[in-house]
């Protein structure tokens, strides 16, 4: 009987992991994807601050287009008074001068803003110039561990599906559609549980001294009492040793 219960042991460890496995697969394009859009959010942020910084530099230039056009106003402005033949004249070219030059004036003042808020930007950019120049190779790296650890996944499957067939068939038809019912019944998949500090280890519920005496020898199959999960209790490595 121990060399069965040892099968359905390493039965279980295999299930576990094909159970593992599989998940990984399945969820393998959302997964993908999920590292594709967290590398999408940084490279949207950054895009977004790029675009802060191009929009500023447009509204600067065009202000201080505005100014230089309020310039050659002034300056036509300014002949103007000089050559005023009447007082009417004057006060007019005297009203166009004082409102182009307030006008120059507030445009130079949002010009000195817009080059504050620049420099602030540019700051931004130069504090994550490693990542705006390393996300793309960052994010093809991610990709190709990814791919390289799923097709490893997808070996690794087929080899445990494999293996797992052949020790599944060695078991008496008996215990390996007890096996396969307990399985089949828990969302865990879950049909052979290790006693843990003197419980299982699938449902938590204590066993009686006796009980785990009878699972430690090892000599017939136990079930829990509560979850009916086939019961072993995991050799320590120097007793392996003795036994070889």
């Amino acid at each position: 009987m121990k060399a069965e219960l040892q099968k359905l042991i390493e039965l279980q460890i295999t299930d576990t992991n094909i159970r593992r496995l599989k998940n990984k697969i399945e969820t393998a394009e959302q997964r993908r994807a999920d590292i594709e859009q967290e590398f999408e959010r940084h490279a949207s942020s950054i895009r977004e601050i790029q675009a802060k910084r191009d929009k500023l530099n447009a509204e600067r230039a065009e202000l201080e287009k505005q100014i230089a056009e309020n310039k050659t106003y002034l300056e036509r402005a300014d002949r103007n008074l000089k050559h005023a033949q009447n007082q009417k004249e004057y006060e007019t070219a005297m009203r166009e001068i004082d409102a182009l030059q307030k006008q120059v004036a507030a445009f130079e003042t949002q010009v000195v803003e817009k080059m504050t808020a620049i420099e602030e930007v540019e700051k931004e950019l130069e504090t994550r110039a490693e990542e705006i120049n390393s996300i793309d190779s960052k994010r093809e790296a991610a990709l190709s561990e990814f791919d390289t650890e799923l097709a490893a996944n997808r070996s690794e499957f087929d080899r445990d599906s494999a293996g797992r067939d052949t020790v599944f068939q060695t078991l008496p038809a008996q215990l390996a559609a007890v096996y396969n019912r307990l399985g089949q019944r828990s969302r865990d998949g879950i049909a052979v549980a290790e006693v843990v500090n003197g419980s299982c280890s699938a449902c938590f519920m204590s066993l009686r001294p006796q009980m785990q005496v009878e699972v430690r020898k090892g000599e017939q199959i136990i079930t829990c009492e509560s979850c009916t999960r086939i019961l072993y209790i995991a050799t320590k490595p120097e007793q392996n040793e003795a036994a070889a």
